[in-house]
C-alpha cells in the first residue's frame, strides 16, 4: 500500500542554514504519527514542504502519491491542514471564514460543522479582526474536522486553546482515529501525542532520531521502580541494568532498570520478599527529553523553525 507520506533524505536550506538535513518521514493510511521535536528541529519546515508552501532542495517527497509542491493544487483538496498560527480574512465572519475553507479544502460536512461550533464554543457571527488567538485556531479546527478529507495535518493545532478546548479536540481527532483518517500532529503537549498516536518520529537539528511505535520507543528506555521488602535491599545497586539507586532505609529503594533486564531484576526482588511494589513504563516526555540534549546541554533556546524565512512566498 502507498504511504500517505513519505519522505526520504529530505533537505531544505535557507541561505547558510541547513533546516532539513536527510529527514526521513514515514506515515502510512489509517496511521497517526506523531512529530516531535525541540525548536528549531525542522517540524514546520518539513511541513510547510509536505503542503506545498517550500520547495525541497533534495531528497523525495510523496503525500498521498503525489508531489506536495507540482500537485499542490489538487493536493489541497484532499488535506486539512491547520497551523500553529491562524490568520483570518478581518471583514469576514466565523462562519463565513469556515464556509470558504472548506470551497477551498475538502468541502464540508454541514451536519459536522454544526456540531463542531458548538463543541468548540465558537460564535460564527462574530468578524474575524475581533476573535482572539484561540478563536482562531477554533475556526481553522472546525473546517478541518467538519470536512471530507483523505490527510489532516496538524502543526502545533491547539495553540492558544484553553485545556477544556483542547480535549474536544483529542476527543474530534479519536473519533476520526475509529474511521480510519490519517494523522500527522506535530504538538508540544507530549500528553496529547500520547493519547492519540500509534507511531511517533523525534527529529532534531533537520534529521530523524527515532521512529516507532510507544512501545517499541520505550524498550530503548528504562522503567522506574519503587519497591519495599522483607530482605535488605542493598545488594540490588549492583544488578545488572539497575541504575539511580536510591535506598530510602534497608528495605525500600527506587531505582531504573533497562527494559531488557525486568526479568532477572524482578525475579531478583522476588527473592528477598517483595511486600510492595510500584512501576512506571518510560513516558513519552522522557523519550523526548533523551533527543532535546546534545551533550547534555539544554537546547530550549534554540531558535524557532526556519521555515518562516521562506513561507508560501517561496512558490513562483
Amino acid at each position: 500500500m502507498t504511504a500517505a507520506i513519505h519522505v526520504e533524505d529530505l533537505v531544505k536550506t535557507f541561505g547558510p542554514v541547513r533546516a532539513l538535513d536527510g529527514l526521513d518521514l514515514r506515515v502510512e493510511p489509517g496511521q497517526v504519527m506523531g512529530f516531535l521535536g525541540p525548536n528549531g528541529s525542522g517540524k514546520s519546515t518539513t511541513i510547510r514542504v509536505l503542503m506545498g508552501l517550500l520547495r525541497r532542495d533534495a531528497g523525495q517527497a510523496t503525500v498521498l502519491g503525489q508531489d506536495p509542491w507540482h500537485d499542490a493544487v489538487e493536493l489541497h483538496r484532499r488535506i486539512a491542514y491547520v497551523p500553529g498560527d491562524v490568520n483570518l480574512w478581518p471583514g469576514l465572519s466565523g462562519g463565513e471564514i469556515i464556509d470558504l475553507l472548506g470551497r477551498l479544502g475538502p468541502g464540508l460536512d454541514q451536519g459536522r460543522r454544526a456540531e463542531m461550533i458548538e463543541r468548540f464554543d465558537l460564535d460564527p457571527t462574530k468578524k474575524g479582526r475581533t476573535y482572539s488567538k484561540g478563536n482562531r485556531q477554533k475556526v481553522a479546527l472546525i473546517a478541518a474536522l467538519s470536512g471530507h478529507a483523505e490527510l489532516f495535518v496538524f502543526d502545533e493545532p491547539t495553540s492558544g486553546l484553553d485545556p477544556l478546548m483542547e480535549t474536544v479536540f483529542q476527543e474530534a481527532v479519536g473519533e476520526m482515529l475509529s474511521e480510519g483518517k490519517t494523522v500527522l500532529l506535530s504538538s508540544h503537549i507530549l500528553a496529547e501525542v500520547e493519547s492519540l498516536c500509534d507511531q511517533v518520529t523525534i527529529i532534531r537539528e533537520g534529521r530523524t532520531v527515532e521512529a516507532g511505535t510507544l512501545a517499541e520507543l520505550r524498550h530503548l528506555t528504562r522503567t522506574s521502580v519503587d519497591v519495599t521488602t522483607t530482605r535488605p535491599l542493598a545488594a540490588m545497586g549492583a544488578v545488572d541494568g539497575v541504575s539511580d539507586f536510591l535506598a530510602h532505609d534497608e528495605h525500600r529503594a527506587t531505582f531504573a532498570v533497562a527494559n531488557a533486564d525486568l526479568p532477572v531484576v524482578m525475579s531478583r526482588l522476588a527473592g528477598l520478599g517483595i511486600e510492595a511494589i510500584e512501576s512506571q513504563p518510560p513516558t513519552l516526555e522522557e523519550l523526548f527529553m533523551r533527543h532535546y540534549a546534545v551533550d547534555g546541554s539544554d537546547r530550549s533556546a534554540a531558535p524557532p523553525d526556519t521555515a518562516a524565512a521562506g513561507s508560501a512566498g517561496d512558490r513562483p
